[in-house]
């Protein structure tokens, strides 16, 4: 005879209630929702099937045999976001302190397994202490599962990490392959080592926000692509990522009925950018313009401020796009920018989805420490990206396009599909002022007015070689459009190429720069 059914529905509303009241109040006084409650927000109501909620661990030792909780600290199982199927598990930092043992961490690789075998995205909402000590090695090994898969799983379906409570140690590299990271501030941190290890090893003091919170890896490190307030925002933050991600890398983003016209004109973008090349302007305003209903979602807002990626939808259909801010370091390429961008490229590569470029771009950043830290090596990631990026690729060159700088951000020379330019384009080695110095160094110096000469030959060099036809009459610029006409000319672009199909030469993968 089976359980009786009265003894199992008691038992399953044990497991829902989980270790009890006290328990629950001491996670809400941390300013910290449970497993259940944040599976809750990120899932249409009512859609989650948990999956193995009776599992317990089989360890003995330490006082564990007398301390076998159901769900063994994880809850598993999947659910839908806007209609569509999405697998979680989630820390139940109650059980354990979240910490991974054997039975926690099979779970986790059965519900990744799953995943990847319905090719559908997984969430992990992370609140764990990290391995469980008293298991010893077989935590560790639960860990190297974990990564793993992450691995496997990296460019098939989506990954998307939100940290909602500590992740120390290994655990923080199962976020760091994952394709996107969500923190909340004040309840989030993330580190290899903590502040006791940093200070007995430095003499460093510092706080756990201080060391590895949200605002750190938001804005400083680079780890964290979205840093909220709370957790409400922060799962309705990732529902809205998830509803521009495909469910895997042989499907598209699901389109959206247009609610806003494709052949609508944008004439504010002339008064957004101003003519004078050295001015700054905030390219926000330009893609809010741009895309959908000035719909969209930066990744990395506050990382590497001189380039934007973010997503969005064109005529209906999602597009990463890649912008240069003439608000910061005048939009010029360093070290972190190129790295951000790079990830970006290729995540939208690898899940169909088609790359818009919008280049203002005075070249790379110069400087001893860009050049030291491997800007060549570190740059060269962002041209690595795009030469190996199969989906349709269109580049918008809105004012100046200068140097190297020019090149890596998607050239027609680089493969782009199409390149456009407005009016007042500059695409040149460099700019005139500087191109003039060179080339006619000895001419200036020697004549008698060299301030004179200098203005001479730099308008010499800007007639000749700058003039906003230039790039177009060569064949490196497809047409020269007015600012006003660029949604149009994007959506009618990017239908065109919807069916584009690119073939690589056969390879076990490459080598990028590292």
């Amino acid at each position: 005879m089976g359980q009786p059914e009265s003894e199992l529905s008691e038992l399953r509303l044990q497991v829902l209630n989980g270790p009890g009241e006290k328990a629950t109040e001491t996670q809400h006084a941390k300013g910290k929702l449970t497993a259940r409650e944040r599976i809750d927000l990120l899932l249409d109501e009512g859609s989650f099937r948990e999956i193995e909620p009776f599992r317990r661990h089989r360890a003995t030792g330490f006082g564990l045999e007398h301390k076998r909780p159901h769900t063994d600290g994880v809850v598993t199982g999947w659910g839908k976001v806007f209609g569509r199927t999405v697998f979680c598990y989630a820390h139940d930092f109650r059980i354990f302190g979240g910490a991974l043992g054997e039975a926690h961490a099979e779970k986790i690789h059965k519900i990744m397994d799953m995943a990847l075998a319905a090719g559908a995205p997984l969430v992990s909402l992370n609140d764990g202490a990290g391995a469980r000590i008293q298991e010893g090695v077989t935590a560790l090994a639960g860990y190297g599962g974990i990564f793993l898969r992450n691995s496997r799983a990296s460019g098939v379906i989506p990954q998307i990490s939100v940290i909602l409570g500590p992740c120390a140690g290994g655990a923080a590299y199962s976020p760091a392959l994952t394709d996107f990271v969500f923190m909340v501030r004040d309840i989030s941190q993330m580190f290899i080592t903590g502040p006791d290890v940093v200070r007995a090893v430095t003499g460093a003091d510092v706080t756990h926000n201080e060391l590895g919170g949200a605002d750190v890896h938001a804005e400083v490190s680079g780890v964290a692509g979205f840093a909220h307030d709370d957790e409400r925002t922060c799962l309705e933050e990732v529902r809205y990522l998830l509803s521009l991600l495909p469910s895997n890398n042989r499907e598209e983003a699901p389109p959206t009925p247009v609610t806003d016209p494709v052949d609508r004109l944008c004439p504010a973008l002339a008064d957004l950018v101003p003519a004078e090349g050295n001015r700054p302007y905030d390219m926000r305003r330009v893609i809010t313009e741009i895309v959908d209903d000035g719909d969209w979602l930066e990744v990395h807002s506050r990382f590497a401020a001189n380039v934007i990626c973010a997503l969005s939808r064109i005529g209906g259909s999602v597009v990463g796009i890649i912008a240069n801010q003439p608000y910061t370091l005048a939009g010029s390429l360093d070290i972190d920018a190129s790295e951000k961008a790079a990830r970006f490229v290729q995540f939208c590569d690898g899940f169909n989805i088609p790359l818009v470029t919008l280049l203002d771009v005075p070249g790379f950043l110069p400087g001893v420490d860009q050049e030291h830290n491997g800007i060549i090596r570190r740059g060269a990631k962002l041209l690595y990206a795009y030469c190996t990026a199969t989906v349709p690729r269109i580049q918008v060159i809105l004012r100046k396009a200068y140097g190297g700088a020019y090149i890596v951000m998607d050239s027609r020379s680089v493969g782009a599909d199409l390149a456009f330019a407005w009016p007042a384009n500059e695409v040149a080695v460099m700019g005139a002022e500087g191109a003039a110095n060179v080339i006619f160094r000895r001419e200036i110096a020697a004549a008698e007015d060299p301030d004179e000469v200098r203005s001479q030959k730099i308008k010499e060099y800007r007639t000749k070689l700058m003039h906003p036809l230039y790039a177009a009459e060569r064949g490196l610029v497809d047409d020269v459009i007015e600012p006003a006409d660029t949604r149009r000319v994007l959506a009618e672009s990017l239908a065109m190429l919807r069916g584009k199909h690119a073939d690589q030469p056969f390879r076990k993968h490459g080598n990028p720069p590292q």
